[in-house]
């Protein structure tokens, strides 16, 4: 095979910080090359580095034969590289014709060349076997649909070599062999692919040859067929892991909360319709579903930054109240989706993050002074528990990697103050939403144990995943939600991954 792409002994230093420390890579035409890592491993700064949004102290890139200029987007674009986020960035509000044309054409043509842009747009859909409605409103698509139109993106700009970024971390099971249908495609037609995921056993079945980051280094290649998920795992975090088991709920207790014909405002489907559930204490109950279903507005809705419009919620025999404060002195612990938005504050230190969402107890204020020397102790205990590592107290939350920063907010979230009394010092409610999109096998592992762990303490744990073998592993019941209603939960063991599948597409069989 030709080679399309070198990278050679890539360095990039962020302050004292070594991102990438002498990286070279080969890719191959035809070839999907896999590329692993922990969170903070280097792999998003290297791909910045090829994408031409950071440039490299010291190294340099050959695409196609030739030098790729540094920090230059467009001159990447040009050579045939195209990048498919994990985030989608595209427009609901045009058509897919319109996301695929934006960008590609001067503000100071006269005219678009609608009709032109229309026939090429399908004939690429038609070759990579990526059916396509050019008129259709990128709003109203399914996430397998509009990632179809981001990879078409890349695709209609000519692109050889395709970066995909966790691509699989939003679709049903379906959809995911969809995709890798395609991707044996677009192989087979000569592109090459860069497969960034954390899971393992997707990496084991797409891609030709891996290669592994640690520390800012690349610490392994191997093909794929002489690898194994053990041995990535041990590459990945220089020690084996062991995955978590399935442990059944021992003592399920009362109910904690309990949602009566619930209905929520928002937009699309993400509001709830009419939804009943009920989340007792010792169980975790297991929400599956593509995102964009209601999952959003069920977990804001028990965080106390939603309001139910009908319906009843009540937590502990009394009503819940609207009102994130309240929620958290009655009990309630929430980990966000989206931790860098919203689940930490990035320039603030980590000392206050840790602290944060219990500042005006009387644990770490008095007469609207904050108590520094208690709420710098109680970081350090979370600090100390959690195993947060990589910056110190009083370092910017948004220096930690992604994986420590989920970690922060854990301890943050589990971890009581010292002085709380006994019977306050587990939740009675775990609101965990996403609690480990995008995290490395190690961080999961270790989140998973704390959720299993604060499950069996007594508190009432509502995970919301799009992950099925995390919510198989987890969940002591499992429901699905679609188009912002819910499915009756069912034991985890009633369930398979086919049947998930079905439902998290709408049907009700």
């Amino acid at each position: 095979m030709a080679q399309v792409l070198a990278l050679r002994g890539i360095t990039k230093r962020f302050g004292a910080l070594v991102a990438n420390d002498g990286i070279s890579l080969e890719l191959q035409a035809g070839e999907v090359l896999a590329l692993l890592g922990e969170n903070g491993a280097g792999k998003s700064t290297l791909m910045s580095i090829l994408f031409g949004h950071y440039v490299a102290d010291e190294g340099s890139i050959d695409v196609f034969g030739g030098p790729l200029a540094p920090g230059n987007p467009k001159a990447a674009l040009a050579a045939g590289i195209g990048m498919v986020h994990q985030h989608f960035t595209l427009a609901d509000n045009l058509s897919v014709l319109d996301n695929v044309l934006m960008g590609t054409e001067s503000l100071w043509k006269p005219f678009s060349r609608r009709g032109a842009a229309r026939a090429k747009l399908m004939d690429v859909a038609q070759r990579f076997g990526l059916p396509v409605q050019p008129d259709a409103l990128v709003g109203s698509l399914s996430v397998g649909e509009r990632q179809r139109v981001e990879i078409l993106k890349a695709l209609y700009r000519d692109a050889r070599i395709l970066i995909l970024d966790e691509p699989t971390a939003v679709l049903t099971p379906q959809e995911s062999e969809a995709l890798f249908h395609t991707l044996a495609q677009m192989v087979a037609q000569g592109l090459s692919i860069i497969f960034i995921s954390h899971k393992l056993a997707e990496v084991l079945r797409v891609s030709h040859r891996i290669a592994v980051l640690r520390g800012g280094k690349l610490v392994a290649e191997s093909r794929t067929s002489d690898t194994t998920q053990a041995q990535l795992a041990l590459w990945m975090v220089g020690h084996a892991i062991e995955g978590t088991v399935r442990r059944p709920a021992q003592r399920v207790g009362d109910a904690v909360c309990v949602l009566d014909h619930v209905r929520t405002t928002g937009s699309g489907h993400d509001r709830l319709q009419d939804v009943t559930l009920t989340l007792r204490a010792g169980e975790i109950t297991a929400i599956a579903g593509v995102s964009g279903n209601g999952q959003v507005a069920l977990a804001e809705l028990l965080s106390g930054t939603r309001r139910a419009i009908a319906g009843t919620v009540s937590l502990m025999g009394r009503a819940l109240a609207a009102s994130p404060a309240r929620l958290v002195q009655r009990g309630v612990a929430r980990i966000p989706e989206d931790r860098h938005a919203v689940g930490v504050v990035g320039d603030l230190p980590v000392w206050e993050n840790a602290v944060s969402e219990r500042l005006r107890s009387r644990a770490f204020s008095r007469w609207l002074w904050v108590r520094r020397g208690a709420a710098k102790a109680h970081a350090r205990s979370v600090e100390k528990a959690y195993d947060v590592r990589g910056a110190g107290l009083e370092s910017p939350a948004r220096s930690l990697s992604g994986g420590n920063m989920q970690k922060l907010i854990l301890g943050r979230a589990l971890l009581a103050p010292a002085s709380a009394p006994a019977q306050r010092r587990i939740p009675r409610l775990i609101v965990a939403h996403q609690p480990t999109w995008g995290l490395d096998i190690g961080a999961v592992a270790y989140v998973q144990q704390q959720l299993i762990a604060a499950r069996d303490a007594g508190a009432a744990v509502l995970l919301i995943s799009d992950d099925l073998d995390e919510v198989l592993t987890l969940g002591d019941r499992v429901a699905v939600m679609h188009g912002g209603q819910l499915g009756e939960p069912r034991p985890a063991s009633a369930w398979t991954r086919e049947a998930i599948g079905l439902a998290m597409a709408g049907s009700k069989t």
